[in-house]
């Protein structure tokens, strides 16, 4: 990493924010803390006798040099991320914004701010973990940014009380974004190469995919690629069908999960829903 890379990570998260019609900036004073709390309570909705994150304790992060930014609009904050310290370089713990700011590419802003902030301090790796079932999210990380998945985490928090994670196993996928490589200086360009169920090759197996009824039906997964499809709309599942959505919940920690214990690699996921799993690339490296 040099300082011509920072700068250029720098532009590109200036610029993001820019087409996002907000301003990422780092937070100091408990009043902003106060404020990003609400935030969260916004976006997440917890049980108020269980609170996600105090203001101290972000006061604390903050002053002791921890990513701890807010999304303005207006002068508004609309939106939050905390991230800190860890083995690989900086983990993104905890991001949200309003449903008001939702689909206007804010949470790619934050990200590219996330870059470039940690470009200037030498990290040049963050992860964090996501929930493997929100399709959005698995684009947005793997396809979108490039992140790449490390680990399978089974029911990682265990029980939560947030309205958003309430009455499901928080299964999690542990990604590691490389700074530096090829697809995330893609991603700060606004490029990102693109992954289709067809360029899986004519040796591609269904390890997951859907039945007629929209219940989870098990595969194959001994082709050079395996494709694990995910529900299109899990969230909304989990409020009509919820034993559909632990059915699709149980299947996927079985595939993609297995998949992963046994040391394959997911190599990317497509718009349509699908992770792809290359054996291919494994036996090249």
């Amino acid at each position: 990493m040099n300082g011509t890379q920072a700068a250029a990570a720098a532009a590109a998260a200036e610029l993001a924010a820019h087409r996002a019609g907000v301003a990422v900036s780092e937070l100091h004073e408990l009043d902003e803390m106060l404020e990003a709390c609400r935030v969260l309570d916004r976006v997440w909705r917890p049980d108020p006798g269980n609170p996600l994150i105090t203001p101290e304790l972000l006061r604390v992060l903050a002053h002791c040099g921890s990513y701890v930014v807010g999304v303005h609009q207006d002068g508004r904050m609309v939106g939050f991320c905390l991230g800190f310290l860890a083995t690989a370089g900086l983990h993104s713990y905890i991001a949200g914004v309003d449903d008001s700011v939702r689909g206007r590419s804010v949470g790619f802003a934050v990200k590219q701010h996330q870059r470039a902030w940690a470009l200037a301090r030498g990290i040049t790796t963050v992860t964090w973990t996501f929930d493997p079932l929100i399709s959005r999210n698995a684009y947005f990380n793997l396809a979108k940014l490039g992140a790449a998945p490390s680990e399978y985490l089974a029911d990682f928090y265990g029980a939560m009380q947030d309205e958003v994670n309430a009455g499901t196993e928080t299964d999690r996928l542990m990604v590691s974004w490389e700074l530096t490589g090829e697809h995330a200086v893609r991603s700060a360009a606004d490029t990102p190469p693109t992954v289709t169920v067809d360029s899986a090759g004519a040796h591609a197996v269904v390890g997951l995919d859907a039945k007629p009824d929209g219940a989870p039906a098990v595969g194959r997964r001994d082709g050079d690629t395996v494709l694990v499809r995910i529900p299109t709309e899990i969230e909304m599942l989990r409020r009509t069908d919820p034993s559909l959505a632990r059915a699709w919940r149980y299947a996927l920690r079985e595939v993609l999960g297995g998949l992963m214990a046994e040391g394959h690699t997911v190599t990317g996921f497509t718009r349509d829903g699908w992770y792809v799993i290359d054996k291919r690339q494994e036996r090249q490296a």
